[in-house]
């Protein structure tokens, strides 16, 4: 079938809300259209280049970020240190597996979120619309704010293009050094397992550098002293996708221009849905969130769409299930790809299905969980004869207590909770989650 930007507009989504003024949605898409793109394509191909090494063996990815991004976080110092924390983790994952990390951040889009419900009770009784994430409508708890204002598109597209230069500038800019590595440190990163371990790491790696750079002519280093870094977010609100559609100047080939890299959710994957129709026909690397409610067969339908070439580098997909049903939705969706040929690489999101609520109504997820599904992904990947190509966490460089474990224990949950949708591990947790997993990828 013939494919244009547009053509996902003839099918309907729950999680594409109605606008009560839609003329004042398309003055606001008609604008967007003419800014400039937030990625271009060669970074683009460049990405896809990298996970198609992953998918042959060849790397790790590491794709971390924010539940949901908010216009009221944004800020240098969150930036600056989601990224040091992503720094380190690949750093780790790096030293400790012998293969190049792919560095991909949940940032610079990350604006939309699905929700179950449509609507949900206010303090008084009355019901409202459910928070869809900041570029659609308000966090508070009011008709007027949960109301869906086009507006917000606009601001999520200049607070993206700000990330993006900000990550572009750490990222070149002399800060992702690895003779820095030391200095990478959280401050409020107590002195406690990790950070030990941490900083012995790094001192191997000083060494080893200096090592390196003695039979360095000139001792320039420059790919140690710079990395690549990409977006990703959920292509869930289709209108900013197709409003920052574009085409390479080179090949003509369409480009979403809004990340590098785009994902669909276990709410999204519908096959004749507008998401898949949409992202079948930009080249973007893309992501599919898979678990164990995926009916047989799903899967390898939504490969034929989204990937009927088969190409690799194309498409990553990532398990997610919980802890206790982790195994066997794993082997079942991995046999089913291997025996139709698929090129892939696999991916675990940890987080999601190790969601649950405690006291009080908070969500919270346990680090012991979100490991535990982690290590059962890798010994199934061994176990299927595939590569255990990398993980998809939901994880915070600031301070905050939202999962438990790491000195965080359920009645912590209240001192520093601040996300407005799921919680994330803190840069203690995450730390502890790269040594545990790079430890039990070494022992493979």
């Amino acid at each position: 079938m013939s494919w244009s930007r547009s053509s996902w507009r003839g099918l309907r989504s729950p999680h594409i809300p109605e606008y009560p003024d839609p003329e004042a949605l398309r003055a606001v898409e008609d604008t967007l259209k003419n800014y400039p793109p937030l990625v271009f394509a060669g970074e683009v191909r460049q990405l896809k280049a990298e996970l198609a090494r992953v998918a042959d063996g060849d790397g790790f990815i590491l794709q971390a970020g924010d539940c949901a991004e908010t216009f009221a976080d944004f800020n240098t110092f969150n930036v600056r240190d989601t990224f040091r924390l992503m720094l380190q983790m690949a750093l780790i994952l790096t030293f400790v597996g012998e293969k190049p990390v792919t560095r991909i951040g949940r940032v610079a889009g990350q604006f939309a979120k699905p929700r179950s419900n449509a609507t949900e009770p206010s303090a008084d009784g009355d019901d409202i619309l459910t928070y869809r994430g900041d570029m659609i409508n308000g966090f508070g708890a009011t008709a007027a704010s949960r109301a869906p204002d086009p507006g917000r598109m606009e601001r999520a597209y200049f607070q993206s293009a700000a990330t993006l230069n900000l990550l572009r500038a750490f990222a070149g800019g002399g800060y992702a050094d690895m003779h820095t590595a030391g200095k990478w440190l959280l401050d409020f990163v107590e002195n406690g397992r990790a950070r030990k371990k941490y900083e012995l790491l790094a001192k191997k790696i000083h060494k080893t550098l200096n090592v390196m750079r003695a039979y360095d002519d000139g001792g320039r280093e420059p790919a140690r002293q710079r990395i690549d870094f990409y977006s990703s977010h959920e292509a869930l609100f289709l209108p900013y996708e197709e409003a920052l559609c574009r085409n390479d100047s080179l090949t003509g080939d369409p480009v979403a221009a809004s990340a590098h890299f785009i994902w669909i959710g276990e709410r999204t994957r519908d096959p004749n849905g507008p998401h898949v129709e949409f992202l079948r026909g930009v080249i973007n690397p893309i992501g599919i969130k898979c678990g164990p409610d995926a009916q047989p067969g799903s899967p390898e339908r939504l490969l034929e769409k989204l990937n009927p070439l088969n190409e690799g580098g194309r498409i990553t997909i990532i398990l997610r299930a919980g802890a206790d049903r982790a195994e066997r939705a794993f082997s079942r969706i991995i046999r089913e790809l291997q025996a139709a040929g698929r090129k892939v690489a696999w991916c675990v999101d940890p987080m999601h299905g190790n969601t649950r609520t405690v006291d009080r109504g908070i969500k919270t997820r346990m680090l012991s969980d979100i490991l535990r599904e982690s290590k059962t992904f890798i010994d199934v990947c061994r176990a299927e004869n595939v590569h255990p190509g990398g993980f998809h966490l939901e994880m915070t460089g600031k301070n905050v207590t939202e999962c438990v474990g790491r000195e965080v224990g359920r009645d912590d949950l209240a001192k520093n909770y601040d996300s407005c949708c799921d919680p994330r591990l803190n840069a203690s947790q995450a730390l502890e989650f790269a040594f545990e997993t790079a430890g039990h990828l070494s022992r493979g």
